[in-house]
């Protein structure tokens, strides 16, 4: 009954989006918005018609669930441009990455403990959850019609591509929390660490060839037009988080770089994919699990956080991200009004929980980790939901005025 709900529910809500298309991106809402609020409303806290537990008390759906959902996202990423493009972003992304995710677990951590009292493991296991850009909520930003008039193209790549990479390389930042917190040492957070991510590279590499050189044989035989196209890459993206799983390395880093070789064996360095998934798939994807989500909010862990945890959401969204953006904008080479930009939206979602549910499932779950970071995640979803048109906006008149400036 309760799938039967949800079902139904994300059905209705995905013939909405559908009927309003573009115009839903040019107001001041998300489709993850809009499935929080819809979650919310049908869910324990008000009418009880969808009635599952709160994600502090049961992780298990939660981790399964943003696994797939961010599978198929950073597989969007990975073909989302050429990838004469993506790699022409490399430097950057490897700053943003390197420089500005840990810092961004540091910050989060220190708001942590100075919100919340928490002790160094705790801490680390918070910051390292939510310092990855998500690949999820960032689409709404960077994708459609009023993102391609509003934004420069070197912008939207740039948090397209980076949210595709810090999704899978936080691991290593998750690991050193997990040692800090529990039964890891530091040096079997540093081996599995580097089996994780070098494991991810090859078996992404990999696949990614195979199959690319799949598609290019499809070509000759007509199997491979647009629709058959989007679901083979959908399909690529499971077969190689299924081995992942496997072989335990890290998934959803191996479906990025799986994209990426996909991407240039297929395609060629020097047009446009032939190979996208659908941005619409994405976009119909995220609604039933921010339903699940909204229902499964737990309220009274929350309330439990007392002042401190809204105080602490607060300043994560404030402190997180857009300082460290503003201190490295020199080496990436950004104008000011494209470092605040950026440095706003970098929002906390599928990949928050996905990590969260993964330190529960190692560590059991802390329910003052649990409730802060689905605070935040939540906080993050109707922030940026509601503020990503309005900073398109905000964006493109700060742009020309600097650029009047500059010509006079």
């Amino acid at each position: 009954m309760t799938t039967d709900v949800l079902l139904l529910t994300g059905g209705l809500l995905a013939i909405g989006v559908a009927a309003l298309s573009t115009r839903l991106r040019r107001l001041p809402v998300s489709e993850p918005l809009v499935g929080l609020l819809v979650g919310i409303a049908i869910g324990p806290a008000v009418l009880d018609l969808l009635p599952v537990a709160p994600m502090t008390e049961d992780q298990t759906w939660l981790h399964t669930a943003t696994r797939l959902l961010l599978a198929i996202s950073v597989m969007s990423v990975a073909l989302r441009y050429p990838f004469g493009d993506a790699r022409s972003r490399l430097r950057p992304v490897l700053l943003l990455v390197a420089v500005a995710m840990p810092a961004m677990a540091v910050v989060t951590a220190g708001l942590s403990a100075a919100f919340l009292g928490l002790g160094l493991g705790a801490a680390a296991l918070l910051g390292a959850a939510l310092c990855p850009t998500d690949p999820v909520l960032a689409s709404n930003v960077v994708t459609g019609g009023p993102a391609e008039e509003d934004l420069p193209a070197r912008d939207r790549q740039l948090l397209s591509l980076e949210s595709g990479a810090n999704d899978g390389l936080a691991l290593p930042l998750v690991l050193l929390a997990v040692a800090l917190a529990g039964p890891l040492s530091g040096g079997e957070a540093l081996l599995e660490s580097l089996w994780q991510v070098a494991g991810a590279v090859v078996v992404g590499a990999a696949l990614g060839w195979l199959g690319g050189r799949a598609l290019r044989a499809g070509e000759e035989h007509g199997s491979t037009d647009h629709g058959p196209l989007a679901l083979f890459t959908v399909v690529l993206a499971f077969a190689v988080l299924g081995l992942s799983g496997i072989i335990k390395v890290d998934g959803v880093l191996a479906v990025f770089v799986c994209g990426l070789a996909f991407n240039l064996v297929a395609s060629g360095p020097e047009r446009t994919t032939d190979a996208p998934i659908d941005e619409a798939i994405n976009r119909f994807l995220v609604i039933p699990l921010f339903i699940a989500v909204g229902a499964a909010l737990p309220w009274s862990a929350w309330a439990d956080l007392g002042w401190q945890g809204p105080a602490l959401a607060v300043a994560v969204l404030l402190f997180r991200r857009l300082p460290v953006l503003l201190l490295v904008r020199r080496p990436l080479r950004l104008g000011l009004p494209d470092a605040v930009h950026l440095g706003w939206f970098g929002p906390i979602g599928v990949s928050a929980l996905f990590y969260l549910s993964m330190e529960a499932e190692r560590l059991g779950a802390d329910p003052t980790v649990l409730a802060a970071g689905t605070l935040v995640v939540a906080a993050s979803t109707v922030v940026h939901g509601v503020t990503a048109a309005p900073g398109r906006v905000l964006y493109r008149r700060a742009a020309d005025r600097q650029e009047a400036g500059a010509q006079s």
